[in-house]
């Protein structure tokens, strides 16, 4: 007859009952020092600035969620953003995981400034995901655009093998380095990541996700049909404003047009 014993404990749970010394460590600010350069922030060159911070613009360091409804145009805002960042002298990089090299000429037909953009193409490392993001970000970007969020995690859950929270980490963890200076440029990279809505029209992801982020904005579309105009609204927003709507059109020119008044 088998023998009845206790089932065994998770790895975890005697970790966490474990009794050990864990050294901790103290900060005060006033004790800290920081590069300059980390206070100066990074011109989208629109109106948008006045909201993404006090001071108008993005900080280096720091993570943007952006969701949106279906065909508002997402990826030619943020796409038009990092543009005119690149126009300043800065370094970016657009890491596309949901278009191919066919779809984005099409938004260069539209956009011509958007030919000038560095891009990785995903799609083109399907069998290492994982090492050739580790890799592009290594080189040191002042600012990185990821579409999307979901993508690169689904492509490398794929690869790996490893379960979505597993995965989730081990972004939340390089997007961290990265932002430290942790690269070959010591450039604290600020990441603007698209990510998915829940149907309910919500932020899609983790708390540790949410918590890691400076700010979250919407891009929604205010009407149906035709005749709907769209809007950018922040939800969160460590730095700069939240609540009000920034209304703009991409139908006039070979930009994205912020011809509308803010509305709170």
């Amino acid at each position: 007859m088998a023998k009845r014993g206790r089932p065994a404990k998770a790895k975890g749970a005697a970790i966490a009952s474990a009794n050990f010394d864990v050294p901790v460590t103290l900060v005060k600010m006033k004790n800290k020092v920081f590069n300059d350069d980390l206070f100066i922030p990074i011109k989208t060159k629109t109106i948008v600035d006045s909201i993404l911070s006090t001071e108008g613009g993005i900080f280096p360091g720091t993570n943007t969620v952006v969701i949106g409804d279906p065909g508002v145009g997402k990826s030619t805002v943020l796409l038009d953003w990092i543009a005119n960042m690149q126009k300043e002298g800065k370094k970016v990089l657009f890491v596309s995981g949901e278009m191919n090299e066919i779809d984005m000429y099409g938004y260069v037909n539209r956009f011509p400034k958007f030919g000038d953009l560095p891009i990785m193409f995903l799609a083109d490392y399907a069998e290492c995901p994982k090492q050739a993001v580790e890799q592009v970000f290594k080189q040191g970007f002042d600012v990185v655009l990821v579409d999307s969020w979901a993508e690169v995690t689904a492509m490398v859950k794929d690869q790996m093998g490893w379960a979505r929270g597993k995965v989730e980490s081990w972004l939340l963890d390089l997007l961290d380095k990265h932002n430290k200076g942790f690269n070959d440029k010591t450039k604290n990279t600020a990441f603007v990541c698209i990510q998915q809505m829940t149907k309910a029209g919500e932020f899609a992801g983790s708390n540790r996700l949410k918590h890691m982020t400076t700010s979250m904005c919407a891009l929604k579309f205010d009407g149906r049909g035709r005749d709907a105009e769209r809007y950018i609204e922040f939800s969160k927003n460590r730095r700069g404003e939240v609540g009000e709507k920034i209304y703009f059109n991409l139908s006039r020119g070979e930009c994205v047009d912020y011809a509308f008044e803010m509305v709170d």
